[in-house]
């Protein structure tokens, strides 16, 4: 037996419930608290640059800051440059974070389609005794929307407002995995170039070293050298050759570090490398104030967005207290024969809003009310530490560019004296005028001044390097 059923066009139908969920959501308020960024913990100046302007030795000023310089500009090295760009390719931390913003755009395409009634097509059938003892059929086929909710109050904007933050935090984030990714490439490369270079010197001072060794122990032979001699000329012997293994040792754990980060066993038709001293990376930096950081540095970027996705979240918890109004509705056809269904069927509808109001939830909407302003408050925290993070990142880097240039025309001055040194040492012992004693000690002095060089050489590369990153350099395109 049919039922008596209401029926209405279903062309007019849809529409009106569209636009009735048109004028509401824009009738919507928002409980977003209102955003104004915390104020930076830092100095307004970086001490070293003020220095360097008022002192005797200004800083060099250039035309771009360095977030505006391409890597492909700031090194200069065809080798390097080869290596960056197999490590973009293939580096698995960076295809992580690739990935990552693909995964954190599909929630927030979750989050968006929560904000539209999603529209449903189906076919139902019930079979089922009467009171007569017979068996009635019903089949109803159409289109439904299943509790659409109306956001008069915001909730669902704000958590999609929350999901944009954090798909735009993950795209800082990838940037930041890739400046990272730039830096420690090079320093890396350049700390290859820097063994090999230590065992250039190693070399010559064991080719030095068994040379005096030789020597002594004929001296010693004819008696005309003590023992005192000889084993200070073996022990120094021995020294350079634990100096030797050290350092190939760590070229091969470099070797391996770059390896890694390059995510492919080095090509065997790399372009030639140039010198470490002469690598050629732009000097000239600005600094700028500690202001740029917020706009130039990725992470502190990546920790604001953050901190606008938790002040999102207290919005919808706060929404979270205000009736929450859904809509379900249908329309189709309803037959009781299905071979009739789309033929001969009753055009039938359906329409169920619902209002809900929480009365009494143990606390549950204030707890979580208050677990979202105190995770805005720990965003906020956070912000803070990445912005003093860099500004001490920074200013460590300018210090080192401020001093690290003076330190290596130093090492390298001591250097010519030992090396003088040494020649007029070898030259009066060979003559009779000096002992054993002051040439291994001219050796000695030597190899030492000459580690040290090379150390002060790839300590003011890197340092350049580290500026450029701490900057923001690295990461357009």
């Amino acid at each position: 037996m049919n039922k008596p059923r209401m029926t209405v066009s279903l062309g007019r139908t849809l529409p009106r419930m569209a636009t009735l969920a048109a004028a509401m959501a824009l009738a919507a308020c928002s409980f977003i608290p209102t955003y104004e960024r915390p104020a930076a913990p830092v100095a307004t100046s970086f001490a070293t640059e003020t220095a360097m302007a008022v002192g005797s030795a200004p800083a060099a000023t250039a035309s771009a800051v360095a977030a505006d310089i391409a890597w492909q500009d700031f090194f200069k090295d065809a080798r390097l440059k080869r290596l960056i760009e197999l490590s973009l390719q293939n580096n698995r931390d960076l295809r992580i974070a690739v990935l990552a913003i693909e995964q954190t755009r599909a929630q927030y395409q979750v989050r968006r389609a929560d904000e539209l009634p999603t529209l449903n097509a189906g076919i139902t059938g019930s079979r089922g005794p009467v009171a007569s003892g017979a068996i009635s059929s019903t089949y109803t086929a159409g289109f439904s929307i299943t509790a659409y909710e109306l956001d008069f109050f915001g909730r669902v904007r704000a958590l999609s407002q929350a999901a944009q933050a954090q798909l735009l935090g993950s795209e800082e984030a990838r940037k930041t995995v890739q400046i990272s990714l730039l830096a420690s490439v090079a320093n890396t490369y350049l700390n290859l170039l820097a063994n090999d270079e230590l065992l250039r010197v190693t070399r010559e001072s064991l080719a030095t070293r068994q040379e005096s060794l030789r020597l002594t122990q004929l001296k010693f032979d004819n008696e005309a050298a003590s023992k005192l001699e000889l084993s200070q000329s073996q022990s120094l012997l021995e020294g350079a050759k634990a100096a030797f293994a050290q350092t190939t040792r760590l070229r091969a754990q470099d070797e391996n570090a770059l390896t890694l980060l390059v995510g492919q066993p080095l090509p065997a038709d790399l372009p030639a490398g140039l010198p470490i001293n002469a690598q050629g990376m732009l000097p000239d930096l600005p600094a700028g104030v500690p202001s740029d950081l917020l706009t130039r540095r990725p992470d502190i970027r990546q920790a604001e967005q953050q901190l606008l996705a938790n002040n999102a979240n207290i919005g919808a918890a706060r929404a979270a207290f205000f009736p929450r109004i859904t809509l379900t509705g249908s329309a189709g056809v309803v037959s009781n024969d299905l071979d009739t269904l789309f033929n001969k069927g009753t055009t039938a509808w359906t329409f169920v809003p619902q209002l809900l109001l929480p009365i009494f939830d143990y606390g549950r909407n204030q707890a979580n009310l208050e677990s979202a302003k105190v995770a805005r408050d720990i965003a906020v925290a956070q912000y803070e530490k990445a912005i003093q993070t860099g500004f001490r990142e920074v200013a460590d880097a300018l210090a080192g560019r401020a001093t690290l240039g003076e330190q290596l025309r130093a090492q390298n001055a001591q250097l010519a004296a030992e090396q003088t040194r040494m020649e007029l040492t070898d030259l009066r012992f060979k003559h009779g005028a000096s002992n054993a004693f002051d040439v291994l000690d001219a050796q000695r002095s030597l190899f030492a001044v000459q580690q040290a060089a090379v150390q002060v050489q790839v300590q003011q590369a890197q340092n350049l390097v580290t500026l450029y990153k701490v900057l923001g350099g690295g990461w357009k395109q």
